[in-house]
């Protein structure tokens, strides 16, 4: 398992190591002791989640706020998808910014959201399915986001925005000023 830093603090992309052959492949998608030993992260995993999305769907910014705020381990099981992360920690010196990685089933490549950031992601095959292993359980009353579009982001998607499908919540949240964010 490799780990690369990305330029917001505490995010890593992580890269497994993938045994292939002519019958497929296996690789460990987690393993506590290798996670911690090359991020120096302490990850314990309390809920698995699925989703599966057409082509053009945009999912996101969204977050938890604290105490039940979440970190995330992300994975494309099915697909492709630009996966980013905005750090909204105001104590951080990449606050405001974010990281984008691509995500497929054939790179495997995993990323690592720590609490206190916003997570979402943009559909560049024709479906994606995605895995989002996190270290707090689902919180409705602490579910929110902030918008995909927030100019002060300036974040390049794929995508022209009328070829974006968001659903009614993520069409309605609000820019980074706008949110009142406690990390």
């Amino acid at each position: 398992m490799k780990a690369e830093k990305t330029n917001l603090n505490d995010c890593w992309i992580i890269e497994p190591d993938v045994f292939e052959d002519e019958r497929g492949y296996f690789y460990e998608g987690f393993n506590v002791a290798k996670f911690k030993n090359v991020t120096g992260v302490d990850f314990e995993v309390k809920q698995i989640n699925q989703s599966r999305s057409s082509k053009g769907v945009l999912r996101g910014l969204h977050f938890q706020s604290p105490p039940k705020s979440q970190a995330k381990l992300v994975s494309c099981l099915e697909g492709e998808v630009l996966d980013v992360a905005v750090d909204l920690r105001q104590n951080s010196s990449t606050y405001g910014q974010f990281s984008m990685v691509r995500l497929s089933a054939d790179n495997k490549k995993q990323f690592y959201i720590p609490k206190g950031m916003a997570h979402g992601f943009l559909v560049l095959s024709d479906y994606a399915k995605l895995m989002y292993q996190t270290d707090e359980l689902y919180s409705k009353e602490h579910d929110t986001g902030i918008a995909y579009n927030d100019p002060d982001l300036n974040i390049t998607w794929s995508l022209a925005h009328e070829e974006i499908i968001l659903s009614e919540k993520d069409s309605d949240l609000p820019t980074l000023k706008e949110s009142k964010l406690s990390f």
